[in-house]
């Protein structure tokens, strides 16, 4: 398992929740930062700092946020935003790059680019262990390993033309029973084959409306497919 706690960048930080959490305490940003000066000894903390993080214009580091979210009565995880990329979920969990990489045996200069590229170059023991250290879900490993393109893919072609076709391909990829994968497919098919048979039975304005929604759902086609499977 990971080490220690990583204090070297801070991470995601939901600047709302911070905003309506304050507000719902009746505190200033004044207040705020009074309180992590006197109970945290973070002197350097003023209400313009609380007022560029709630902006969005900065974010606190790890043990600002723990300081924050003490000042706040509030746990540290109410504060933090939804992670998408993998450098999020390790620091989301106070993981160090080293410690993740030792993990999921990889070297640590290649797991540090995967971080910085977006591009991961894993085996599939090594994803599962990353998966397994940093708690995805299905969805976000494939999101941090770079197998939504192929996601993609693999369901337009399944709506396209034959769903069947290409339902043991999706379970390969996702990891999910094949048979837990055939309603959303058969349902998605189906939504996607009445789009494309309104497309052909109506005029030239029709035909080129139902092509821009033919278009649209494919580009949502990752998010559908999720919403189906309540992930």
């Amino acid at each position: 398992m990971p080490g220690p706690p990583s204090h070297d960048a801070p991470p995601p930080f939901d600047a709302g929740a911070a905003r309506r959490i304050r507000d719902s305490l009746g505190m200033a940003p004044g207040h705020v930062a009074h309180g992590m000066r006197a109970s945290f000894g973070m002197g350097h903390i003023t209400p313009d700092t609380i007022t560029a993080w709630e902006r969005g214009v900065a974010a606190p580091n790890p043990s600002e946020l723990a300081a924050l979210a003490a000042v706040l009565w509030c746990e540290p995880t109410q504060l933090i935003g939804t992670p998408r990329a993998l450098r999020e979920h390790r620091l989301i969990r106070g993981y160090a790059a080293v410690d993740v990489a030792r993990a999921v045996g990889m070297d640590t200069a290649e797991y540090e680019t995967a971080e910085r590229t977006g591009v991961w170059t894993g085996d599939a023991r090594q994803s599962g262990a990353l998966a397994s250290v940093l708690g995805l879900s299905v969805r976000d490993r494939l999101t941090v390993t770079g197998g939504n393109a192929r996601l993609a893919e693999l369901l337009g072609e399944a709506v396209g033309t034959r769903w069947q076709a290409h339902a043991k391909a999706l379970a390969k990829l996702t990891g999910i029973d094949r048979r837990t994968l055939e309603a959303p497919l058969r349902l998605m098919h189906q939504e996607y084959q009445n789009l494309m048979t309104a497309t052909l039975s109506r005029g030239m304005v029709g035909n080129a409306a139902s092509g821009e929604q033919g278009r649209a759902y494919l580009e949502q086609i990752i998010d559908r497919f999720w919403s189906l499977l309540n992930m």
